[in-house]
């Protein structure tokens, strides 16, 4: 067990940690990345601020939120609105471009590596930067699935066509697979009732495939992708391996800090990187073995791309 209170920023005294930890990038057998949401906040995944007010201000003059978060959790008094609401969210976090492109800065990093990647983000950002599915592990599901929300069965079903539907139902436009907004307005917050997802076994509404409780369905493909990691890390123990930990705070450390520190101990040939803005350490049991930098991440995968 780890002493939380034993903990240092980093081991190593050089100022020019980027070029270290690109070094370290190079001379690894396999590189396993964990990614949090900082990772996404870095490339402009903000849930306030600009992006909340071009598309939900219609929401926040009517219900007082001010940011994503709240209004996912507000309790709308119909279906329809509760839909509106949750068609902008999936779309604006799933389905359109992260602002910078700090994922593709990564995986031009890692491409020619032996990877995988253990993610609680849900916002597919690593498929559509080019990494291979096969490599990729959502733990905590994955914006663009339904499932049943009681469940009654243990399928989930992709939603990019209903979701397309209900957004372009409010009077959104969409242009190159973003949002636009039409000179006179957003017509409503809600959508046609036809719209509303089911189950198609027990009728029941569906739910966005999520880990917010015991209702998460870990289906067949997160099953696949769990035993693809598990595999992975049992096949590359013994090499030269590189934990390149992402944006990952301590609402569930459970899933990656704490393997990744754990493992970084137990594995002689392994280095543990962190880079998170504010909430960079490690343990001082990997510290020899541990580069951490408190820095914003797009910023230091900039240094990386040109170190």
């Amino acid at each position: 067990m780890f002493l939380k209170m034993k903990m240092t920023e980093s081991t190593d005294s050089s100022s020019d940690k980027p070029a270290l930890i690109k070094e370290k990038i190079a001379s690894a057998d396999a590189v396993i990345i964990g990614a949090g949401a900082g990772l996404s906040t870095s490339a402009g995944f903000t849930y306030s601020g600009e992006r909340f007010d071009t598309y939900f201000s219609d929401f926040a003059r009517q219900y007082g939120f001010s940011d994503m978060y709240a209004g996912g959790f507000f309790p709308y008094e119909t279906l329809e609105e509760h839909w509106g609401y949750w068609s902008r969210y999936i779309y604006v976090n799933r389905y359109m471009d992260a602002p910078k492109t700090l994922y593709q800065k990564l995986f031009e990093l890692v491409k020619d590596k032996d990877y995988f990647v253990l993610t609680t983000n849900v916002d597919h950002c690593f498929q559509k930067a080019g990494f291979d599915k096969q490599r990729l592990f959502y733990t905590q599901g994955d914006y663009g699935l339904f499932q049943c929300s009681r469940p009654c069965h243990k399928i989930t079903y992709e939603n990019e066509a209903i979701i397309r539907d209900m957004v372009l139902s409010q009077g959104f436009l969409i242009e190159n697979g973003a949002l636009v907004i039409p000179e006179e307005g957003i017509k409503m917050r809600t959508v046609p009732s036809a719209l509303v997802p089911y189950c198609p076994k027990c009728k029941r509404m569906m739910s966005m495939n999520l880990r917010a409780d015991n209702t998460f369905v870990e289906d067949a493909g997160w099953h696949e992708a769990a035993g693809r990691y598990e595999h992975f890390i049992q096949t590359h123990k013994e090499k030269t391996l590189l934990f390149l930990e992402l944006g990952v705070g301590f609402n569930t450390p459970g899933i990656i800090k704490y393997p990744f520190w754990q493992m970084t101990n137990s594995f002689s040939k392994a280095t543990y990187v962190c880079l998170n803005q504010g909430e960079a350490f490690a343990p001082d049991e990997i510290a020899p073995r541990a580069i951490c930098l408190n820095a914003d991440i797009d910023s230091v995968f900039e240094s990386l791309r040109t170190a």
